[in-house]
């Protein structure tokens, strides 16, 4: 029996406490992936629990179709698995109400961006969804193809405006330094080229707001969907699995109404830059290098190479010695004690986190993730030897027979061979030096 509406649930499964029925769906997701659906979808969830009203998501998937197969099958409904070291919980989300596949049918996407109950567009594209060239300024030729966010946004917003409608919260919630100014250069940059009348209503009228975005969600595996259809007493295509802590961070500047996601643990501040640079650089960093490292000495999954005594002391100095110096902390920001949960994170054995997805995309993460903290050194005459270690245990991963999931993963292999990997990939006109953009002080 598949997961829907009128499943039975087991006492030991919470529910939405709302109805789902007349809900309107306030919110347009761009890039609903497993992420996004352990995150943002329950904060939204738990925020309508608490008595808000009329946030119901609208998930697109610019290319592909699976989630769509996933959810719409099942009303949107799914199942979030937490885990720890105590057991595992069960929760059943219901904010999303369907998915659109904008492949398939763009018209229906832009529809949803112009529907007047909607207020806030959201997203997770990951780093390269943001389409942008060497020099950080939007590659406009990849900008206007057929699976680009810009195409959808700028003509949702073309068609509010048109209407009379009120403008729209822009919320990237993707691992991106200075994620909302980065998103709103961007999309003004596009609709400059291809909608120039629409610019300064867009100014005017929108809001990007910065965030952090913090849980960590492991690819699902056919073992989990077991697991889940066992407890559930039915099959949840859409089934994912995270771990008990969340975090979110958001700049308080929107365009219009929005949830009430403080009622669900959200933060919202006037900035949020020390907590994204922390995120980035002692999360996030530690993830990349824990990845690189940890597959060359043949582990798995995060929890294996965590384990190893040759590794921790590695990730644990990376962390407290090399990152955290460079973070001009939040009042109250206790950089030890993130520290400290990190390493607790990354150990916890019931999350299958495996380092293969963590390695993906090492282009677009390493500069943001490691750069930055070898430039604020460098600059003090000191040196990183974690990050040194993760560096060569990168070059090794592209030399060797692992699989790279990377937008220049040709021009990585090519640049790690022979003896002068170190200049091709980092020296003057190397391969990541021409993507990276500096920004420490």
């Amino acid at each position: 029996m598949r997961l829907g509406r009128d499943t039975p649930l087991p006492a030991s499964v919470q529910a939405p406490g709302y109805d789902r029925a007349a809900q309107a769906a306030g919110i347009v997701h761009i890039g609903i992936g497993a992420f996004h659906r352990a995150h943002q979808a329950v904060y939204t969830d738990d925020a309508m629990t608490a008595g808000d009203r009329n946030w119901g998501i609208v998930g697109v998937s610019l290319r592909s179709g699976d989630v769509a197969a996933q959810l719409n099958p099942q009303d949107g409904l799914y199942t979030v698995s937490t885990r720890g070291v105590q057991g595992s919980q069960l929760l059943l989300v219901g904010a999303v109400q369907q998915v659109l596949v904008a492949s398939e049918n763009s018209q229906a996407v832009i529809d949803a961006i112009a529907a007047p109950t909607t207020h806030i567009v959201s997203f997770t594209v990951t780093e390269k969804g943001y389409l942008r060239g060497a020099d950080g300024a939007l590659d406009l030729a990849a900008a206007k193809g057929p699976s680009s966010l810009y195409r959808f946004v700028g003509a949702g917003l073309a068609a509010r405006r048109a209407a009379g409608l009120p403008g729209l919260t822009l919320l990237s919630c993707d691992n991106l330094a200075s994620n909302g100014a980065v998103l709103g250069r961007l999309m003004r940059d596009y609709l400059a080229a291809e909608h120039p009348d629409l610019v300064g209503w867009f100014d005017s009228a929108c809001r990007c707001p910065a965030t952090m975005i913090d849980r960590i969600v492991p690819a699902t595996t056919d073992g989990d969907r077991a697991a889940v259809e066992t407890a559930l007493g039915a099959r949840d295509e859409g089934a994912v699995v995270t771990e008990g802590f969340s975090q979110w961070v958001i700049e308080n500047d929107f365009a219009g109404p929005r949830p009430r996601w403080e009622a669900a643990g959200a933060a919202l501040v006037a900035d949020v830059a020390p907590y994204e640079t922390a995120k980035l650089r002692m999360l996030n960093g530690a993830h990349s290098a824990l990845a690189y490292i940890g597959l060359g000495r043949g582990h798995d999954y995060v929890h294996q190479a965590i384990a190893d005594p040759a590794v921790r002391p590695i990730i644990e100095r990376l962390m407290r010695d090399e990152a955290a110096p460079t973070i001009d902390a939040a009042p109250g920001q206790d950089l030890s004690a993130y520290a400290d949960a990190l390493l607790d994170r990354f150990a916890n054995p019931a999350l299958h986190h495996r380092l293969i997805q963590i390695a993906m995309d090492g282009s677009q993460k390493i500069p943001q993730r490691w750069l930055e903290t070898l430039a604020w050194h460098q600059e003090r005459g000191a040196r990183c030897p974690s990050l040194e270690v993760a560096v060569a245990a990168w070059i090794a991963f592209l030399r060797s027979d692992h699989p790279i999931d990377d937008p220049l993963a040709e021009q990585l292999r090519e640049a790690a061979a022979g003896p002068d990997a170190m200049d091709r990939l980092f020296g003057e006109g190397g391969l990541i030096a021409s993507v990276w953009r500096p920004e420490v002080k």
